[in-house]
């Protein structure tokens, strides 16, 4: 997921770089983990960017080198506020939505057990609350942003590990259709989708048509 937002990004910026996949194993994992990621981040997680003698990890920053190389579409807002809340929302994706994604993932077998459920009711609770914050605006932070590629992508894996958004939330259904006609968007989810249809696995409705 963190990999993919990273590249959406260099996509939608027109950057030309070079895409290295990690192996991964449905039984091991990522076992044994790529060197270049061993030897760049102390997480052992991927992304990890390496331009020329720099190398750095983790989605949100490998994205602020990006923006501040100047090259494309800014995926900031330009105004302080919208600029902030954007990269406020980005970061409750990471660390307030997924970790209830990453819950579910730990239950998939088990998704009547009340820890799913209440992963799952948190999950509803911030598509009613990302309802709000999106009102009558095109994008989360009114111009399109890595918040938008950000949460994006993190409901996606909610969608796929039991948490959907509903008819609830209209206005979020509406902005994830728009996010999903994005060219650089569907390719990188189109990936995942080859990747899922290859193993055997389901994918999400908005993802088929």
């Amino acid at each position: 997921m963190f990999g993919a937002k990273v590249e959406i990004a260099a996509r939608e910026k027109g950057i030309d770089f070079e895409l290295v996949m990690v192996p991964f194993d449905p039984l091991r994992g990522y076992e044994p983990r790529h060197p270049d990621v061993l030897r760049i981040n102390p997480k052992r997680q991927v992304p990890v960017l390496i331009d020329g003698d720099l190398e750095l990890f983790d989605s949100t920053q490998i994205f602020e080198y990006l923006e501040d190389l100047g090259i494309g579409p800014a995926l900031w807002p330009a105004q302080p506020a919208a600029r902030a809340l954007a990269r406020q929302l980005e970061h409750r994706s990471d660390e307030v939505y997924f970790p209830h994604v990453i819950c579910l993932m730990n239950l998939e077998e088990t998704p009547d057990e009340t820890a799913a459920k209440a992963a799952c009711d948190a999950a509803a609770q911030y598509y009613r609350d990302m309802e709000r914050t999106l009102g009558t605006r095109e994008f989360l932070a009114g111009t399109y942003s890595f918040a938008d590629i950000a949460f994006y992508m993190a409901q996606l894996f909610g969608e796929r590990k039991g948490a959907p958004m509903t008819s609830e939330t209209p206005r979020l259904l509406a902005w994830r259709d728009r996010m999903t006609k994005r060219p650089a968007v569907r390719k990188v989810a189109g990936a995942m989708v080859a990747y899922l249809h290859s193993i055997g696995r389901p994918v999400p409705d908005f993802l088929t048509v």
